[in-house]
């Protein structure tokens, strides 16, 4: 006999019983679908057997890491789909590019790519209806068929000899840099494979999702958190698209698209001239933005913003120099000094300060000031002292001439809202974000967001003292403020700028990984701090020594030229 505590209530029950069986006792009690369990603060997968006295909660298709196992297990679903309508796995490569607003792009590969790809007027090729809808159906019986998702541990090397029985080169590659004896293949149906998270139990349990041909591969369409049970339509974000692809293509080019490619690079000794081809990539782009806004001629106003931890000051500071080149005069304008005082703020659901909002901003100043200088008037500029959380006045004058312009960076800068005076020819805006186009293995990619905590983690540390147990706790205030405020106005902007970089994960990984490990076992944010632990397992550490000094990286180990 087990005792279970569930929501201050204990019973007994005979073993063996599963956390599936209690999660269907308590269902009713919650609004969305269980889909993990939290037994004496470690988490299980629904399948296996209570084995001794807990207390157990329960993760659901709403909460954070109950939904990343569903997109997970969703992907499985469409993997074990396309290579049974391909015929095997071998015939049926394919891999999980990047997500696209509740879509994640999948495109084929290989011998699948030449059956199922054909060309196109704009090079880029279409997929077959017919094999996408294939597809779909066959996910439909799969699903229809509730068929477990078995997770067995194999020794390392008999992983290694599974997978390249089923031609996964890139999971082969993966594992020889795994330091662990044992790793754990899921198995769905007769198909295998390595997913980096947890699993739902069965396929019963992914019945919300729709699988559309987009382009030259797939979007699978799931449901996102606050809305569990929705599939929503999907919203082409062709600039996005582009620029995720142009990254992907940089990588392939390099020949790094997958983390083992990037450990194959950092043992053959090749690091330096690595960063500094990536370096130079960013540069070049930096440098194109430019050439676009001093050839339009009339554009007074470069607003940039993106979501935390994009390296938007770095990349404000390149651009100054990019544009002094044209012969522009660049003057750095903050609107966070423009942020109302203190006392005025709006509070948020929580009683929180809501610096996020637009609201924060004295937005009516803002345009008075920005109009005074598109007039040529000589205007003193603000400053805000986040310690008095008062606007300050210091003599700080600028008035503009014929060859100045201002770079203006702030989290509302996308929003025409906060520059609602200005005449639309006069501004060019830019969205910037860390779009890594690098995947853990073909069927495991890595989230933007992923790469931008962990700069956070790291920058937080250096310049604020912040633990990571902080910022953790932090971090899902400020992605709600960045899909508020920031993500429904990507694809209004002049321009898009990718400021990942291929290598910058092995440079962080020596940063992080002792702010993580502080983190307290009994802490709400534990799990989130594993998790991360676990992701920068797939890396090798190298130094930061050969990072430019101008480099965005540099904005968050240190050693910037810039002040960042």
């Amino acid at each position: 006999m087990v005792k279970v505590t569930v929501n201050g209530i204990c019973r007994e029950y005979r073993s063996p019983v599963t956390y599936e069986q209690l999660a269907g006792e308590h269902q009713k009690e919650y609004d969305h679908r269980i889909v993990l369990a939290v037994a004496n603060n470690k988490i299980r997968e629904l399948y296996k057997n209570v084995a001794k006295d807990v207390t157990v909660t329960f993760q659901t298709t709403a909460d954070r890491i109950g939904h990343d196992t569903c997109v997970r297990s969703a992907c499985m679903l469409m993997l074990k789909a396309i290579s049974d309508v391909a015929g095997s796995p071998q015939e049926g490569k394919a891999s999980v590019e990047y997500s696209i607003g509740r879509g994640y792009f999948c495109l084929p590969k290989g011998k699948l790519a030449e059956r199922v790809v054909t060309g196109s007027q704009d090079g880029e090729g279409r997929i077959d209806l017919s094999f996408v809808e294939q597809v779909k159906t066959r996910m439909q019986e799969l699903v229809r068929d509730d068929l477990p998702i078995m997770k067995h541990a194999y020794p390392t090397e008999e992983a290694i000899e599974l997978f390249d029985s089923q031609g996964m080169d890139d999971k082969v590659r993966l594992f020889r840099y795994r330091r662990g004896s044992y790793i754990n293949v899921y198995c769905l149906d007769g198909y295998y494979d390595y997913n980096y998270g947890y699993m739902v139990p069965s396929t019963g349990y992914l019945q919300d999702f729709d699988l559309i041909p987009y382009r030259n591969g797939m979007m699978l369409m799931l449901p996102g958190r606050k809305e569990p049970e929705r599939v929503p339509e999907f919203e082409p974000k062709e600039k996005l698209f582009h620029v995720l692809k142009r990254s992907n293509d940089w990588g392939s080019e390099m020949g790094i698209e997958t983390v083992a490619d990037l450990n194959d690079k950092i043992c053959e000794g090749n690091l330096a001239e690595m960063i500094l081809v990536q370096e130079a990539l960013q540069e070049r782009r930096i440098g194109e933005i430019a050439s676009d806004i001093a050839h339009r001629g009339n554009v007074k106003f470069v607003m940039i913003a993106g979501p935390s931890s994009s390296g938007k000051t770095t990349f404000s500071h390149r651009l100054s120099i990019q544009l002094k080149t044209h012969g522009l005069t660049p003057h750095p304008i903050a609107v966070d000094d423009y942020f109302v005082d203190r006392e005025k703020t709006p509070l948020d659901e929580d009683g929180n300060y809501n610096f996020e909002c637009l609201e924060a901003i004295d937005v009516e100043k803002f345009n008075e000031d920005m109009c005074d200088l598109l007039a040529g008037k000589r205007v003193e500029m603000p400053r805000f002292n986040f310690k008095t959380g008062l606007r300050e006045y210091k003599g700080d004058f600028l008035q503009l001439g014929k060859d100045d312009i201002l770079v203006i960076e702030g989290i509302h800068g996308l929003n025409d809202k906060l520059s609602h005076s200005l005449p639309l020819e006069s501004k060019y805006k830019i969205y910037i974000s860390a779009l890594t186009s690098l995947n853990v293995d073909d069927h495991n990619r890595i989230a933007t967001t992923d790469g931008r905590l962990i700069r956070r983690l790291v920058r937080d540390a250096r310049t604020r003292g912040a633990s990571a147990t902080h910022t953790l706790r932090m971090w899902n205030s400020v992605r709600r403020g960045e899909e508020e405020n920031i993500f429904p106005f990507q694809e209004s902007t002049d321009a898009m700028f990718n400021s990942a970089l291929l290598y910058e994960l092995s440079v962080l990984k020596q940063y992080a990984e002792p702010l993580l490990y502080s983190v307290e076992r009994d802490s709400p944010e534990f799990f989130e701090a594993k998790r991360l632990l676990k992701f920068l397992e797939y890396f090798l550490g190298v130094s930061s020594e050969n990072i430019p000094q101008n480099s965005i990286v540099r904005e968050f180990v240190g050693g910037s030229c810039f002040r960042v």
